[in-house]
């Protein structure tokens, strides 16, 4: 997919919906769902990845490896998170430099302190406006490519107040963000109020379970909002998929239910490629 695709989008006011991608199977699957931008959510690819929780035990290093896997596995234009920028404005520019290069087509950082949390958990803290706004103005420098865009995500919401974000927000939008991001705001009145205040296109987080209302891709559009993640959609699905067949397999020994569903094993095969394996082997094959 090219990278241009995002701003297209912004540009023709084409509302974004990005499901969270959390393993390459899912990348695989978004393929064939058909979706043209996916998100690649650093909570989801940190727990699947390494067992961890988001507090910024994942490093750049490990986290460039899990965004760069599935901006090679999908077909769709990636969004990527990047937490903090991993440390000063040094790390932000190898971080944006990196996920460039690696083929991510937006990218986004957070005004938090370090460690960072995720957005929807308790403890978080942030820097000051005035160092998030030059990590932002650092992160629009250091891209290469002007189809590269930065999303400046704030905190401060649980931290300062509805005021502060969207200070911040405006703030980090004037240093040259491309997309705002007030995470975890906690009603539709606030939600409105944000996109009417910022100029700059405004994403929003449709996390499962989160603090935000959960509103469908007309709704928020309606709100005034460009883009929406959808992080843990796939995750969660799976989890409770993977837990329902677990537990029939300890109780009764089988995987043979029909409250089970199973994705067909020869279409997954295909999905995988096996199909061009087995190809290259036809094509190589000498006998013996």
């Amino acid at each position: 997919m090219s990278k241009s695709v995002i701003r297209d989008k912004l540009v023709k006011q084409e509302f974004i919906v990005a499901p969270g991608i959390h393993d390459m199977m899912t990348a695989l699957l978004a393929n064939e769902a058909g979706f043209e931008i996916v998100y690649a959510s650093g909570y989801w690819l940190t727990a699947s990845g390494y067992g961890l929780p988001d507090v910024g035990i994942a490093t750049y290093t490990q986290m460039l490896d899990r965004v760069s896997t599935v901006a090679r596995t999908s077909n769709a234009a990636v969004i990527a998170d990047a937490d903090t920028g991993y440390g000063g404005l040094l790390n932000v520019h190898h971080t944006v430099r990196g996920y460039e290069e690696a083929n991510i087509s937006a990218i986004h950082i957070e005004d938090q302190e370090f460690p960072k949390k995720c957005g929807h958990t308790p403890g978080k803290r942030c820097v000051s406006k005035e160092e998030m706004v030059d990590k932002v103005k650092v992160a629009c420098e250091a891209r290469r490519n002007p189809d590269t865009l930065i999303i400046a995500r704030t905190d401060a919401y649980h931290v300062e107040g509805f005021n502060s974000a969207i200070e911040r927000g405006e703030a980090y939008g004037e240093a040259g963000a491309d997309i705002v991001f007030i995470e975890a705001l906690t009603s539709e009145e606030e939600m409105r109020l944000a996109c009417r205040d910022i100029s700059k296109p405004m994403m929003v987080n449709m996390s499962d379970g989160g603090l935000t209302p959960s509103r469908t891709a007309d709704e928020l559009e309606d709100m005034g909002y460009a883009l929406a993640i959808f992080p843990d959609i796939t995750a969660l699905a799976a989890n409770h998929a993977v837990m329902k067949a677990l537990t029939l397999l300890k109780e009764q020994g089988t995987s043979n239910d029909p409250s089970v569903p199973l994705y067909n094993f020869n279409a997954f095969c295909k999905l995988i490629g096996f199909e061009d394996v087995w190809a290259f082997d036809k094509k190589w094959a000498r006998d013996k």
